[in-house]
């Protein structure tokens, strides 16, 4: 019985010492990964403006063909807007909030299932018809402790989505002359 009674208070104080812990991880997080595409930036731009191209390069849709998505808005426009569901990659909506043709796309991400959302950008340099892409995703995950777990984690969790999605962005544009 005395080994029962230890064994429970060493689990209640290891999550007490995570619960602690979590409150001092920062609740910030940025993720981002750059690709270099040799087109120039007017040839990438309206694959990643248009959000009904993300299927072509995105990984989400290519891990989960039942995924259901929605569309509103003025197509590769300012507000345009995708809403997604899905059992394998979870629910959520995309909106573009900015634009600068043939140099950036801002959007706001959000997910309903965690009450989380997060901002993310697309930005393009060009130098003598290369074009280099850089994605970038970043927000805060609020004081919730557990989150900030998340928040530590967010580099490895989505990091090789977005190397997989530029890589195959880089595909499409680069074949598609």
């Amino acid at each position: 019985m005395t080994l029962l009674k230890n064994m429970f208070i060493g689990i209640v104080l290891l999550f007490v010492v995570l619960i602690v812990v979590g409150f001092f991880l920062p609740s910030e997080f940025s993720v981002q990964r750059t690709v270099v595409i040799e087109a120039p930036a007017e040839e990438v731009y309206p694959h990643i403006v248009d959000l009904k191209q993300w299927k072509n390069w995105g990984v989400w849709f290519a891990r989960d063909p039942q995924m259901k998505v929605t569309y509103s808005g003025t197509t590769a426009a300012l507000g345009m807007k995708s809403s997604w569901q899905s059992e394998q990659e979870g629910s959520g909506e995309m909106t573009i909030t900015a634009l600068v043709p043939n140099k950036n796309v801002t959007y706001s991400l959000y997910f309903p299932d965690f009450d989380m959302g997060s901002t993310g950008e697309l930005q393009l340099v060009e130098s003598q018809g290369v074009t280099t892409v850089t994605w970038r995703d970043y927000g805060d995950v609020g004081s919730n402790p557990i989150n900030h777990y998340f928040a530590l984690m967010m580099d490895s969790m989505i990091g090789p989505d977005f190397e997989q999605g530029l890589s195959n962005l880089k595909t499409i544009v680069e074949n598609q002359s």
